[in-house]
């Protein structure tokens, strides 16, 4: 996110996979293999697991965790699963428009009828 003379730019996915490609080919030289981006998002996604366990859970934290950020892990897995799509083709606006549709139809009442998620 930017701001520009006191507006605020939100970037699309689309923009955000754009920008990623563009960094990737340039600071980044060349994109890892797929499967060598699918290890770096599990553990990207290993390191939210921690940091939610001693920010949400019970786990005390150790002195490593204190320069972590929510955020800036969060950042990572999306800037890993962005690469992943961009090097497999997958326009992720097109895929999480087409998932959300096929959960509003599947789950149409499902979740209003779960009696774990009253009040």
């Amino acid at each position: 996110m930017q701001i520009y003379n006191d507006y605020l730019c939100i970037m699309t996915i689309k923009e955000a996979q754009k920008n990623i490609d563009t960094w990737i080919n340039t600071v980044g030289v060349r994109y890892f293999n797929e499967l060598t981006n699918t290890a770096l998002l599990m553990e990207e996604v290993g390191e939210v697991a921690r940091l939610m366990a001693r920010i949400y859970g019970e786990q005390s934290a150790k002195e490593s965790d204190l320069k972590k950020s929510l955020p800036d892990e969060l950042a990572d897995v999306l800037f890993v699963l962005m690469c992943i799509a961009n090097q497999t083709g997958v326009d992720l606006t097109s895929a999480l428009e087409k998932n959300i549709e096929k959960k509003s139809q599947r789950d149409d009442d499902r979740h209003l009828n779960n009696p774990k998620l009253k009040n």
